[in-house]
């Protein structure tokens, strides 16, 4: 198996920022597997949050020994071994001639509707952005500062009835958190993800909480789940964390089993990181895979979104 890595720029239709800064463009790694005359792709987003940077990821993709088998066992969940693994199935799937939720006894994806994320900024900002996209079904709110209801509320005046979910991006304490649900609620909030730092997050259990709360930072793959126990309703599950779709859909079923509501998300990426998580989004509570819809620019075969919401992508982009 031949393994080559590349790093590619997608210029972001406008800034980006949420609580931890701001970016204009998407820098990801795009990763190639080939073998018996068959290229299989993948992508991934490293994420400084974990830890992560576009170099060391491409040491970690680079000193993989090409065993699919191994892959578990030589990276940690994260965007190298995430990359690798999609990259692997699309493989797979190329050299079977089947897609790759055939190769997983899976029905065809349906479309699924999508979060648009709306970028932080001021109040006045942040309702210009709701009214433009007060046609979407489903808005996602990028908050975490001490200022979040003038926020929120001028979002809410923006778009007065489109549902509304949060991410918090561990911005808030037990206080503020309590302090403001009851807010959240008669603005018509769906659901907030990450309210407290992951780490410092036990008061979660300790509180009261009255609309859904969703671990994103928290949570990462099945072994993330011991310590969700009580503090949360819902994981967020991504495959830049939980390292490629084979973990993805293990933690899904697991998280499932226990009792969670399922979310899945996505970096800023391009519809290349995005294809797989289509398969994974599958009947989940909410889905989150606006990256491209982010982009000024995309991949030449870019998934299609529509009124019905994100669709599985075609043979030629992956799987």
């Amino acid at each position: 198996m031949q393994i080559e890595v590349t790093r590619d720029v997608f210029q972001l239709a406008q800034v980006f920022t949420i609580s931890r800064g701001s970016r204009t463009q998407a820098e990801v790694l795009t990763v190639t597997a080939t073998q018996d005359g068959q290229t299989g792709w993948g992508e991934c987003v490293p994420y400084a949050r974990y830890g992560e940077t576009l170099e060391s990821v491409t040491v970690q993709i680079s000193g993989f020994s090409g065993r699919w088998c191994d892959l578990p066992d030589e990276l940690p969940a994260g965007a190298a071994r995430n990359a690798l693994d999609c990259a692997l199935w699309d493989h797979a799937a190329k050299l079977a001639g089947k897609r790759v939720w055939d190769l997983l006894d899976l029905p065809s994806p349906s479309p699924e509707i999508t979060a648009y994320t709306l970028s932080l900024d001021t109040p006045e900002a942040m309702q210009a952005q709701a009214a433009e996209n007060a046609h979407r079904p489903l808005l996602k709110i990028k908050l975490g500062t001490p200022d979040d209801m003038p926020r929120l509320e001028a979002v809410r005046r923006g778009a007065p009835q489109t549902p509304i979910i949060i991410d918090a991006n561990e911005g808030w304490t037990a206080d503020v958190y309590a302090e403001l649900a009851p807010h959240l609620i008669a603005l018509g909030v769906k659901m907030v993800e990450q309210p407290l730092p992951a780490g410092d997050d036990d008061m979660l259990a300790e509180i009261a909480r009255p609309l859904p709360v969703c671990a994103d930072e928290s949570c990462h793959d099945r072994a993330s789940l011991p310590a969700l126990k009580g503090k949360y309703d819902m994981v967020n599950i991504k495959l830049d964390k939980a390292g490629g779709l084979t973990e993805a859909l293990a933690l899904k079923a697991q998280a499932l089993a226990e009792g969670y509501q399922v979310m899945v998300g996505c970096m800023v990426g391009s519809s290349l990181a995005m294809a797989p998580a289509t398969i994974l989004a599958q009947g989940v509570a909410f889905t989150d895979l606006d990256g491209p819809l982010l982009l000024a620019e995309d991949r030449k075969e870019p998934l299609i979104f529509d009124a019905d919401g994100v669709h599985a992508p075609t043979a030629a982009l992956w799987g």
